[in-house]
């Protein structure tokens, strides 16, 4: 399962968001993106000591003060498996498109002048 999909399948469902700073956000999710921003809606702030509440209507979070999230069971039950994608585009060590390395063959890059063509 990758985040992103459990995120996804997230949407519409409450969730607890814990930030680095200890500040704990209660709320739907709305959306999300592929950088794990949420908006969330009919939030409830907490204080990082827990001593304070605030109701908020909807709220933007950004992905990289996100400590971890918690969502409910069934939303991992509703996640669907994507297909793993090894070698292509978008993984590491996958296809470069077939055209070689640096000054490869058939590029003309640096050295195809007159002494790269035999000239």
């Amino acid at each position: 399962m990758l985040p992103l999909s459990l995120l996804n399948t997230a949407q519409g469902h409450p969730m607890l968001v814990e930030l680095k700073n200890g500040e704990t956000y209660n709320g739907h999710m709305v959306n999300c993106d592929n950088f794990m921003n949420i908006n969330l809606r009919e939030v409830i702030c907490t204080s990082p000591d827990g001593d304070r509440f605030w109701r908020i209507p909807e709220i933007y979070i950004r992905g990289n003060t996100i400590k971890y999230l918690r969502v409910p069971d069934e939303v991992i039950d509703m996640v669907r498996d994507e297909p793993r994608q090894y070698g292509g585009r978008g993984g590491r060590g996958g296809d470069r498109g077939g055209r070689g390395g640096r000054g490869g063959v058939g590029r003309g890059g640096r050295g195809a002048g007159a002494r790269g063509r035999g000239a």
